[in-house]
């Protein structure tokens, strides 16, 4: 890949460039917080027959399937052979699909390997091959969350505003709650009252419990009290909403540390599962957010939200392949039944139909 001038060589600096400017989002001045008004409503939990998940996850990546593979059979169609060429043309399209840069090359490279033994006749081989890369990355990094074990068992949940991190919350404790377990919500982001308000409602339809304070109080004693009620109440699954800190804002970074510690104190070994929920449809974006909250918690699962609407769901190959941590849930939609464990076979099946 260093020998040649191809797409990669020369928009470099461009990716550079890109990367500085979307690397910190608009901020208030007086929080630092970014609105939530994506995240402000609510689906009802009971709705008409739907059709299968698999349709939904489809149609939800359709848009990032003509952006990637509608665009690979474009660019094959009539090619009698597949050369250095059309390797080069490929890396444009994998690139500007965010499955990002790294990610790419590898692709890349190992499809130039496979040029060089012959087995890439023509393009349903590379088609095929292509795929199977895909997913053979994201395949070690499909972990379940794994809820038991410990009593209770505490997520805390990360990311910045905007990413639908508050619903999230409410689809797992409304799943966790249809499973028959005691779930209890703490409403840690104390710096946007919206946050609350919408943990109660789904608190209110999934019968579950919410531990909150007043707008603008202490996310610590939040949380102080959301461990004390849940070990009280004998719960099985604690959720733990956190403010949409930006990675940029020490401050925040650092109060989020001061979270950690008082939940392993009051709670032996917790958090079991912090979860960093991330924005597909920010693409790249999403890949800086993950890394900087890796320095200041010890992310153990990623939620990848909004893949229905995006043409930048290629950023679930690139999430899988760089950070190396388990993708545990992608959400192709509002309602509860949308936010779904990761199945890298399926996911791969519904963007190369």
């Amino acid at each position: 890949m260093s020998e040649k001038k191809g797409f990669f060589g020369s928009l470099m600096d461009k990716l550079a460039g890109v990367a500085r400017d979307e690397a910190e989002p608009a901020v208030s001045a007086e929080e630092g917080l970014i609105p939530d008004d994506a995240t402000s409503r609510v689906a009802p939990l009971q709705e008409k027959p739907r059709s299968g998940f698999f349709e939904r996850l489809r149609q939800g990546l359709s848009k990032t399937s003509e952006s990637l593979v509608g665009r690979i059979d474009r660019l094959l169609l009539g090619k009698k052979e597949i050369d250095a060429d059309t390797l080069e043309e490929l890396e444009e399209i994998l690139i500007t699909a965010d499955l990002g840069v790294a990610t790419t090359v590898e692709l890349i490279r190992g499809l130039e390997q496979r040029l060089k033994r012959d087995e890439l006749k023509d393009g349903e081989a590379l088609r095929r091959a292509l795929r199977d890369d895909i997913l053979a990355r994201m395949e070690p990094y499909a972990v379940p969350l794994k809820v038991g074990g410990n009593s209770p068992f505490v997520i805390l949940v990360i990311g910045v505003n905007g990413v639908g991190k508050t619903t999230t919350i409410g689809k797992l404790a409304s799943r966790f709650a249809g499973e028959g377990k005691k779930v209890l919500m703490a409403a840690g982001d104390t710096f946007r009252a919206a946050a609350a308000d919408q943990l109660s409602v789904w608190g209110e339809r999934a019968g579950v419990d919410l531990v909150r304070h007043k707008e603008g109080g202490d996310p610590s004693a939040v949380v102080f009290d959301a461990c004390k009620a849940a070990i009280a109440r004998g719960v099985d699954v604690l959720i733990i909403d956190t403010a949409g800190r930006l990675h940029t804002k020490v401050n925040l970074m650092e109060e989020l540390k001061k979270i950690f510690r008082i939940v392993g104190r009051e709670i032996p070994g917790a958090p079991h599962e912090t979860l960093l929920v991330l924005d597909a449809a920010t693409g790249q974006n999403a890949l800086s957010q993950a890394r900087l909250f890796k320095d200041a918690a010890a992310v153990s699962g990623i939620a990848l939200t909004k893949l229905d609407g995006t043409a930048k769901g290629g950023i679930a190959v690139a999430v899988c392949n760089e950070l190396k941590i388990p993708l545990r849930y992608i959400g192709v939609g509002e309602s509860v039944e949308d936010l779904r464990e990761f199945d890298p076979r399926q996911f791969v099946d519904a963007l190369f139909q």
